[in-house]
């Protein structure tokens, strides 16, 4: 297994592929931005293509995102059955970890979330213990972000799911706070200083790959790391959650003129903004041991490593010259691990990540649709 064989790909995820369907699914939504003023309402088009859907509503400025956790509970069923480890707790904070990282990327904080809890059989609720730690991983992730869990849906699928599986997702509803903007990059300019702060490992992207390499391991999820844990304890180590260092930037109204959730396309991220800059990485976060283990099983050298998986970062603040240090500050004292990772130039679109002699052009990821 290496090269083509070990890719995102081969395990039946292709960006290529799904971001165009992306881009024509969000040309066809552009269209029916026109319908909002009848019902008082108006969307900000600027917003297609970022982590989450920006409207104004009266004088509120309020964000919309849908987003699910992938196919990472399959991992945690998998390690229940064959390690006796329940992390379904987990791996429902994954779930809201993931829908309002996305949100808060527009400088939206979390109101309201809901649930979409998709089954192969309803018997799948009979396991009490399972059922149980769901829900308390959810409203947990709910709390530490600060917002309601509204409700949701638990639709039965059989045939279209395996019944032993579940399928997580969500949907969140945000508002900017009094006084700030949406952030979504039209203040970003050359200068612009490059947080990023630290992941606690695959976060929510990356699990198809993993259960592809797990297939070549003969002791499985149970294969020890370097740092002592198992593959399958290590994979299913829970998301971090942003929210709380997000919020403290908007109070503390710091100059921050972007922020990236990094998830599906690793490091491409940093160069989600459309304007022709370059983003120079002058240092990076530690790589957690599991993410290190994926690459090297998987044979992905740097450039394919750090653009699939986080590679140890799970989120980056752009903020204005000389104000990086206080995002890092605020971010410790947060509990978060944080540096001033690099910064922005002026040159063409691209993501230079020098520690590692990797560097990304501007058609390697394009998620906009035309407006």
């Amino acid at each position: 297994m290496s090269g083509e064989g070990a890719s995102y790909r081969a395990a039946g995820v292709d960006y290529e592929v799904l971001d165009a369907g992306k881009r024509l699914a969000m040309a066809s939504a552009l269209a029916t931005s026109a319908l909002m003023p009848a019902r008082g309402a108006k969307a900000l088009d600027v917003s297609r293509g970022e982590p989450a859907f920006v409207f104004e509503l009266g004088s509120q400025t309020l964000a919309f995102v849908v987003e699910g956790l992938g196919t990472k509970s399959m991992i945690a069923r998998a390690v229940l059955e064959q390690q006796g480890m329940n992390r379904f707790s987990d791996v429902a904070y994954d779930t809201v970890a993931a829908i309002v990282n996305d949100l808060c990327c527009v400088g939206a904080l979390p109101i309201v979330v809901n649930a979409y809890f998709a089954t192969g059989s309803s018997a799948w609720y009979s396991h009490e213990e399972r059922s149980n730690a769901l829900v308390e991983g959810w409203q947990r992730a709910c709390v530490d972000a600060g917002c309601t869990w509204g409700g949701g849906e638990s639709p039965s699928l059989p045939g279209l799911l395996a019944e032993d599986d579940i399928e997580l997702a969500g949907a969140a509803v945000g508002a900017v706070p009094d006084g700030c903007k949406p952030i979504l990059g039209d203040s970003l300019a050359p200068g612009d200083e490059i947080v990023l702060v630290s992941s606690s490992g695959l976060h929510a992207n990356g699990a198809s790959l993993a259960r592809l390499i797990v297939e070549r391991l003969p002791q499985g999820y149970a294969t020890e790391l370097a740092d002592g844990s198992t593959f399958g304890e290590a994979l299913l180590e829970p998301s971090i959650g942003y929210v709380p260092l997000v919020a403290a930037l908007l109070e503390q109204r710091l100059a921050v003129t972007y922020l990236s959730h990094v998830t599906g396309h690793g490091l491409l991220k940093l160069m989600r903004p459309t304007k022709e800059l370059t983003y120079r990485i002058s240092a990076l976060p530690a790589v957690p041991p599991v993410l290190s283990f994926l690459a090297q099983q998987a044979e992905l050298d740097e450039a394919a490593a750090y653009s699939t998986f986080n590679m140890g970062a799970g989120f980056a603040v752009y903020c204005a010259a000389g104000s990086g240090k206080a995002v890092v500050e605020t971010a410790e004292r947060l509990g978060f691990e944080a540096i001033v990772g690099g910064v922005v130039e002026e040159g063409p679109r691209r993501v230079l990540l020098e520690p590692v002699g990797v560097a990304y052009g501007s058609k390697q990821l394009e998620l906009t649709p035309k407006h």
